[in-house]
């Protein structure tokens, strides 16, 4: 599988995507309309930071608890019923005057189903794909979330500018609900990847036996932290630049979607690995840049540049699948989501708590060097090679034509 236009002519890959779309425009405009919702009753930057971004810490949580369940439903119930729960809760936090604390509880819960959902999507398309388009795959996943972020932000945007934050939550409950209908129609019936019933037991089992091996351990704190520290840096773009954050956000977006399409349908299989710490670095490095003042078109530019360095994420995405045993896969994805979005909002407040001591750009330097450190530190661990070498199929080019079947999370969004 080499090309776009042979994932989109797979029926199941289609309805995938549509499916992820539809999520994630829901969970954009939803957030950007609960946000300016919360922050309207309460004047509160925390509270409204709180309950546009709480899911994200609540992930952690489900990654300890929930995780077992994303190989132990069948896939295509498991993401109707996500979406379904998704838009109850949605609608739920419309509700006039709804207390914050059952705000912050609903978020809560939203972020506890999530960190299932990510398993269970992304499990379910190395069963759709052939071995050698899983990248292929996950790149245009990617590119899809960014899309759709900008699209629901903007559209979220001009919603709120005529209509009720509580009206737009109810598109928001309305997409999710199309994501419902679209996974229980356009994907096919599947058994579970594993056997048993799912509990917190045996998501701590799946936990610690991914966890044991140190190549995995490596690419999991790859995936985590040195995104999650860049995505700080992101954090502090409306103090850095108040009446032109938008264009820094839209730079880092369309930075994103340039580096998916690189990693996914350009970058031969035999030098993911060579480049894996290069583009790490280079999503790092051109913040140290903003500890001095910068016009808005350069620092723009530099944000884009960076984001490209995002695609880091896909290479890891691979080699992590590589390393985990078929009946895992799903947790071992899932717990890559959960853990992702955890450390994004932990590098969200990180980056704020520096840039109270700082001004905004060296706040945003410091993350980045942090950022730095951490990827050289990894380099000797992504250069060394795992005992459980990843079978020949999985190592083919994406040029390949293998048509062995493959194995089973924005963004930095």
């Amino acid at each position: 599988m080499r090309t776009y236009r042979e994932l989109f002519a797979a029926r199941e890959f289609t309805a995938l995507f549509a499916t992820v779309s539809a999520q994630v425009a829901a969970q954009t405009v939803s957030g950007i309309a609960l946000a300016t919702l919360v922050y309207g009753r309460t004047g509160s930057p925390l509270l409204s930071a709180l309950s546009m971004f709480g899911a994200s810490f609540a992930q952690v949580i489900g990654a300890a608890t929930l995780l077992s369940a994303a190989d132990r439903l069948p896939p295509r119930a498991a993401l109707t019923g996500l979406a379904c729960f998704a838009a109850l809760t949605t609608a739920a936090l419309a509700v006039p005057d709804l207390p914050i604390g059952a705000v912050l509880a609903v978020v809560l819960a939203q972020g506890l189903s999530a960190s299932i959902g990510g398993g269970v999507r992304f499990g379910l398309l190395s069963e759709i794909v052939p071995a050698d388009g899983y990248l292929l795959g996950r790149s245009l996943l990617n590119m899809s979330v960014g899309a759709m972020q900008i699209a629901g932000f903007a559209g979220g945007g001009l919603l709120l500018a005529t209509v009720s934050p509580s009206l737009v939550l109810l598109v928001g409950a309305a997409l999710n609900l199309l994501a419902a209908a679209i996974a229980r129609l356009g994907l096919s019936p599947r058994r579970p990847r594993s056997a048993g019933r799912a509990s917190i037991r045996a998501t701590w089992h799946g936990n610690r036996e991914l966890l044991s091996s140190p190549a995995r351990r490596a690419v999991y704190i790859g995936l985590w932290v040195p995104n999650g520290l860049i995505v700080g840096c992101e954090a502090l773009f409306v103090p850095y630049s108040p009446g032109a954050a938008g264009a820094l956000f839209v730079a880092a977006a369309l930075g994103m979607l340039a580096g998916d399409a690189f990693a996914g349908r350009l970058l031969p299989a035999r030098l993911r690995r060579r480049f894996t710490t290069p583009v790490q670095l280079l999503l790092a490095v051109p913040y140290l840049a903003f500890a001095l003042t910068l016009p808005l078109w350069p620092a723009v530019l530099l944000v884009a540049v960076a984001s490209v360095g995002y695609c880091g994420s896909l290479l890891l995405q691979d080699r992590l699948a590589d390393l985990t045993p078929p009946a895992l896969r799903g947790h071992s994805l899932g717990l890559h989501s959960s853990g992702m979005f955890t450390m994004q909002a932990v590098g969200a407040t990180v980056a704020g708590a520096v840039a109270q001591l700082m001004p905004p750009g060296r706040a945003m330097a410091v993350m980045a060097l942090a950022s730095i450190t951490v990827s050289l530190l990894l380099a000797r661990a992504f250069r060394r090679p795992d005992p459980q070498s990843p079978p020949p199929p999985r190592s083919a080019p994406l040029t390949s034509s293998s048509p062995t079947p493959q194995l089973a999370s924005p963004t930095a969004t």
